[in-house]
């Protein structure tokens, strides 16, 4: 019988109060998660304009979110390794400009779209490098590129916009099917193959350990430092694809946009669950992540808000989310 008693009052056991309020608040945690954070904002903007809930205004959000979104699946890859990257905002308008300029120059399409991505690419490996072999930290590497490549952008333009020659090179914003553009295509396909890298390979459980455990994934014989580089490299090439998206939607390049690459990235990433100390999210997560951001943008467009009202929204959101993934770890640290 003292058994028993023991049993259903010590400390630390399942009857135990404590332990039941840390379960209620794990539970109330998960539920209100931001997928059901993301349907409420749906509906809420549903009652709030009569133009929001329509296929044309989905398809404008889905459209909108493109650009952040391929930019959103390179900041993934680095953040769940324990870095960052702020360069991304420097890199984007660098790839439009670059784009619109090749094109121009008379280069093919593809060829011009390959050659940005390689200097997306180069930019993400100097960064990586700096990072790994110098040791300096991923705030101040990708800062220090941030405005370098910003300033290129502006140098190689004279700060004016440079429309693009033909339109015929803006064929990424053609209508793949319907009236869904070919960016949006290959926005689909890069997540879904972001998802595979990082779910079923091994390359993407690397990932998850460096960010998680560096020591002891150098222990377990991976490669830190190749992974590290492989990441910005990745990120960088992303970006700059971003960039030709954009100065495929706007049939010019210019040096001022994406200039809240970096924020709007990180914020939705964060926002779908992963940890900036590395090692936790997913792709799915960041998905639901950029579809937040892009649909408050679109439903405070609907509502006449002024546009810088949305910096502040965004700015309160990545609050909420950062709050609220420190709860996860809080809460993920006591039930072990």
């Amino acid at each position: 019988m003292s058994h028993v008693i023991v049993e259903t009052t010590a400390p630390g056991t399942a009857s135990d109060p404590a332990i039941r309020r840390q379960r209620l608040v794990r539970v109330l945690v998960q539920f209100f998660g931001m997928g059901f954070f993301y349907l409420m904002i749906v509906v809420s903007l549903s009652f709030a304009s009569p133009f929001f809930l329509t296929w044309s205004n989905a398809a404008n959000v889905l459209t909108n979110v493109t650009v952040i979104g391929i930019v959103a699946l390179g900041q993934s890859l680095a953040i769940i390794s324990g870095g960052f990257d702020l360069s991304v905002a420097g890199i984007l308008p660098l790839g439009s400009v670059l784009f619109a300029l090749f094109s121009n120059a008379g280069m093919s399409v593809p060829s011009a779209i390959a050659l940005v991505i390689l200097i997306g690419a180069v930019v993400g490996l100097i960064n990586g490098l700096i990072i790994t072999k110098i040791r300096i930290s991923p705030l101040i590497v990708t800062l220090g590129t941030l405005s370098i490549t910003g300033g290129l952008a502006y140098a190689v333009t004279d700060g004016v916009t440079v429309p693009l020659a033909s339109v015929d090179a803006g064929v990424l914003a053609d209508p793949a099917f319907s009236s869904v553009p070919w960016y949006v295509v290959a926005f689909v396909a890069l997540a879904l193959a972001s998802t595979f890298l990082l779910s079923f390979t091994v390359y993407g459980r690397m990932l998850y350990a460096v960010g998680g455990n560096p020591e002891a994934s150098r222990l377990a014989g991976i490669r830190i430092d190749l992974v590290t580089i492989s990441v910005y490299v990745l990120c960088g090439s992303l970006s700059a694809f971003a960039g030709v998206v954009v100065a495929s939607q706007l049939l010019a390049g210019s040096a001022t946009v994406g200039s809240d690459a970096a924020l709007s990235s990180i914020t939705a990433v964060v926002l779908g669950g992963a940890s900036l100390s590395g090692g936790v999210g997913n792709m799915g997560g960041t998905l639901i992540g950029v579809l937040i951001l892009g649909t408050m943008a679109n439903g405070l467009a609907l509502l006449h808000v002024p546009a810088f009202y949305q910096q502040i929204v965004t700015g309160t959101i990545l609050l909420i989310g950062v709050s609220f993934a420190r709860l996860r770890e809080v809460l993920a640290r006591e039930d072990s």
